[in-house]
């Protein structure tokens, strides 16, 4: 029964979150607030996971400054304004779109379109290339073939397609 209750309670501790329990505030819609926030902002020390995720002590640091942000009487829009200008963009998990990161939205679908449109020329030049030389005879080319290589002195069994005459 102990190793049902040990198994029980990993499995429900896989999708625990980096927010510790002294984190969380006492109002339920200020909280909820401050993990849709949380949820979009990148750790900086783990990358690509956000500080609702990580248990880093900057992402702690982050979280509590949401929370502290949001108890001030700050709106969602704000907090975000704040903490960007504090650590800079690389902070957002989804980066506005503006004149800094164009390239980083357009290279990945312009790189898509330039792979679609090598691939398709390739295989345009393969479907138009020369097609390889017959190998089998054409049956006037066959007979052509038999009358010059026949000889009237050769035995039957060592002239092409077993003797047969024109």
């Amino acid at each position: 029964m102990k190793r049902l209750a040990l198994i029980f309670c990993l499995v429900l501790s896989l999708p625990a979150y980096g927010v510790q329990p002294d984190e969380v505030l006492d109002n339920p819609a200020l909280e909820e607030r401050a993990r849709d926030i949380s949820a979009e902002l990148r750790c900086l020390v783990c990358r690509n996971e956000s500080i609702n995720e990580s248990n880093a002590e900057l992402a702690r640091d982050l979280r509590l400054l949401v929370r502290e942000r949001l108890v001030a009487g700050d709106t969602d829009v704000e907090t975000v304004a704040y903490i960007v200008a504090r650590y800079g963009e690389y902070v957002l998990l989804r980066p506005t779109f503006n004149g800094s990161t164009i390239a980083l939205w357009l290279a990945g679908p312009l790189l898509l379109l330039a792979g679609l449109g090598l691939s398709m020329t390739y295989i345009r030049g393969r479907s138009t290339a020369a097609a390889p030389a017959e190998v089998a005879l054409t049956r006037m080319s066959r007979r052509g073939w038999m009358k010059s290589c026949q000889m009237t002195n050769l035995p039957d069994v060592l002239r092409p397609f077993g003797g047969a005459r024109c």
